[in-house]
């Protein structure tokens, strides 16, 4: 959990260059990507919450093996679901308020058996463990995103 807050640490301090873009990097502002990030969060931890642990089945997935083993999510070959989607109307306030939800989320995770899961679109179920990996490679895919913007913003 410490890694989680350690990122979103990381993506709040970002929050005040929130319009930045820089379109050789990506067509989204730097606001887009925090509530991104913040939104793919505060959902799969939703998502874990609500699951029923004893109905988790692994199998296997090679896409999710791949990116297991690279540890990084290579840009522009995936689409956000449309429910992870920010609205064109980011503001401060809003980051601020997802932000501070995202944080007690981040510490409800403690509380939740290790086989609570989500589905993800492409790596299928991901129990608790795995969704904490995926939180995390996905939180510093959209810092680099967030970093690469701010250099050449």
């Amino acid at each position: 959990m410490k890694q989680l807050f350690k990122l979103i640490t990381q993506l709040e301090s970002s929050i005040p260059d929130y319009e930045k873009t820089n379109a050789s990097v990506s067509q989204s502002t730097i606001g887009w990507q925090i509530d991104h990030s913040l939104l793919v969060l505060i959902g799969v931890i939703n998502e874990l919450k609500k699951s029923n642990p004893d109905n988790y089945k692994w199998k296997f997935n090679k896409t999710r093996l791949l990116l297991t083993i690279i540890n990084t999510i290579p840009r522009g070959k995936a689409k956000a679901p449309n429910s992870v989607n920010p609205s064109d109307n980011i503001t401060i306030e809003g980051l601020i308020l997802k932000m501070e939800l995202a944080k007690k989320q981040i510490t409800d995770l403690e509380k939740l058996p290790a086989h609570s899961y989500f589905t993800h679109p492409i790596f299928g179920d991901l129990k608790l463990k795995s969704a904490l990996w995926f939180l995390k490679l996905h939180t510093r895919h959209h810092l680099k995103i967030i970093q690469d913007i701010q250099k050449g913003a």
